[in-house]
């Protein structure tokens, strides 16, 4: 378990990235806040609460799959959960930009 204390974004990010080396994780956690996403779109576009009923599911359920069955560790969220969600996104952007990669070397 990590017992650094982390104050901002910028200093969690790295130890996030760290926690998601596993490629299968990756995918996951891209899954699950693609599913996110659409989901909140969909909420709105269509006027119905179901699809955000389902934000939570969509987004801790993919994850949560990854860091407990691939990458063998326990979710940041449960310490720092305004970081990871938004590292969670962070990332979901660098996967699909191209900036990280799904293969951590």
């Amino acid at each position: 378990m990590n017992t650094k204390k982390y104050q901002s974004l910028q200093e969690f990010y790295p130890f996030y990235l760290s926690e998601h080396r596993n490629t299968t994780s990756r995918v996951l956690h891209f899954i699950g806040t693609g599913l996110v996403i659409l989901s909140l779109i969909g909420g709105i576009l269509f006027h119905d609460w179901r699809f955000l009923i389902a934000v939570p599911f969509l987004g801790y359920g993919f994850a949560w799959v990854g860091h407990f069955f691939f990458e063998k560790n326990k979710p940041a969220t449960f310490q720092y959960p305004g970081y990871s969600l938004a590292s969670d996104f962070m990332l979901f952007w660098e996967l699909l930009n191209g900036k990280q990669s799904f293969k951590v070397k």
